[in-house]
């Protein structure tokens, strides 16, 4: 997509790239002054999450969470995709590998009546915000997914590798999530140094702690959920080998005389007698209604 201006009033302007080249790079490097190392890191797909000033250029480097690349979790780029805010005197510029959801939504926003009169400081705050509400859905999306999984797991009594799967996949997205907005933490701070209200600031910063929050929280709560569901793994295995055990008490008595008369000797107590079979029958019968009392009994 070509260099884009999204907007221009007397107090700024916002240029706006998406999938930049080389060539786009170069004539913001040479339009705007801004230093080609800074360009170059926007087009890294695993570049952590920074502030940077050169000159008199600010740059933000944030991390917006989106679906559209992950392909695996293993990165911070698997759930996240990078947005580059280059702060000039009264130009705005951003570059983004992707289509970014933050920067669409505000587009139309900044169109409203009562943006007439936005300067760069506010916009760079908006698309701030915007990158925080990207967490704050993914946060609730997760929340909800595990709510489903424990249902089925305590409610439906459902129990197969594929919960475990899915459990660890949540654990490693909040994890994911909350590593990056760790690392935020840099370019949030820096908000302090532009011309922007301290309340205005302060939502940010309560915005990006409750995030942090809810992840560090989705975290506990998915391990612990893991290791129930564990636990219950066990249990259900102690449980069948329990049964099993109980069953084996019947049969061994039994099995113990049948292997004893099934020896091939000629003198043998009740060999020749003629009840002889039916007192044996009975005799495991009987051991066998003896057991039976003895489990009830232990509750076993």
């Amino acid at each position: 997509m070509p260099i884009e201006l999204i907007y221009q009033n007397h107090h700024c302007e916002w240029v706006d790239v998406e999938a930049p080249t080389q060539e786009d790079l170069d004539f913001l490097h040479q339009r705007y002054e801004i230093n080609m190392l800074l360009l170059e890191d926007t087009i890294d797909p695993n570049h952590l999450p920074k502030f940077e000033q050169v000159s008199t250029v600010k740059f933000f480097l944030m991390r917006e969470n989106t679906e559209l690349e992950r392909a695996s979790l293993n990165t911070i780029s698997d759930i996240s995709t990078k947005l580059g805010i280059f702060l000039l005197k009264n130009t705005i510029i951003t570059v983004h590998r992707m289509k970014n959801r933050s920067v669409y939504e505000l587009k139309k926003e900044i169109l409203l009546p009562e943006n007439k009169e936005i300067k760069v400081e506010k916009i760079a705050l908006d698309l701030a915000l915007k990158v925080m509400k990207s967490f704050d859905e993914e946060s609730q999306n997760i929340l909800e997914t595990m709510d489903n999984i424990e249902n089925e797991i305590f409610l439906k009594n459902t129990n197969n590798a594929n919960q475990i799967r899915r459990l660890y996949q949540l654990k490693r997205k909040s994890g994911l999530n909350a590593r990056i907005l760790n690392i935020s933490t840099d370019w949030i701070i820096q908000f302090k140094t532009l011309t922007l209200d301290d309340s205005e600031i302060t939502d940010l910063r309560d915005k990006h702690k409750d995030v942090i929050a809810d992840f560090e929280h989705l975290n506990a709560q998915v391990t612990n959920l893991i290791s129930m569901f564990l636990a219950m793994s066990d249990q259900k295995s102690n449980q069948v080998m329990k049964v099993l055990a109980i069953y084996s008490m019947y049969f061994f008595p039994i099995t113990f005389i049948a292997g004893i008369y099934g020896m091939n000797f000629d003198v043998m107590p009740e060999l020749h007698h003629k009840w002889g079979y039916f007192i044996t029958l009975g005799a495991m019968g009987l051991i066998a209604l003896v057991t039976f009392i003895y489990v009830r009994r232990k509750r076993w």
